[in-house]
């Protein structure tokens, strides 16, 4: 089998980070390398194993700045509340495409709402999408840069 696209790969690296993202929030006494470490990688293409790794140590890395995010954005609910999947893909997405600006916000929004589709409960995706969208809107648009063209990640900017 030939290479898979770009979008393909991202997509493949971001359903792995968010698997083991939510690994690490019902295992917290689980180290993030140690997770890492467990995944089966042996099929998967080095770009995604790359990627996937990155996704994961940056979002725990930002996981304070997230769950403030969240507690200041987000009125009626605690992060604790929330499905296990859905506050994983929540911070997969602000990590990706607002903190470390990997790719548009929208980009990461879109494929957060994608993700929950597959992995969350049947409500996962409007909840998902109306979380990030409210927490994107208080943040003044016009603060939300582009990606960085940083040259260590999968391919060029989306």
């Amino acid at each position: 089998m030939g290479r898979v696209s770009l979008p393909q790969r991202r997509r493949r690296a971001r359903e792995i980070a968010l698997q083991l993202i939510y690994e690490l929030d019902l295992r917290p006494d689980l180290d993030s390398d140690e997770a890492i470490d467990m995944y089966p990688w042996d099929e998967e293409e080095a770009d995604v194993v790359e990627y996937a790794r990155f996704l994961v140590s940056a979002s725990i890395k930002h996981t304070e700045e997230i769950d403030s995010m969240l507690r200041e954005y987000i009125v009626g609910w605690r992060t604790e509340r929330m499905v296990a999947v859905d506050r994983a893909s929540i911070k997969l997405a602000l990590c990706e495409g607002l903190i470390e600006r990997r790719v548009p916000i929208a980009v990461a929004v879109s494929e957060a709402v994608e993700l929950t589709k597959m992995f969350g409960t049947v409500e996962s995706s409007r909840f998902v999408n109306g979380v990030l969208g409210r927490i994107i809107r208080a943040l003044d648009a016009t603060s939300v840069e582009e990606p960085s063209n940083d040259k260590n990640h999968i391919g060029e900017k989306t």
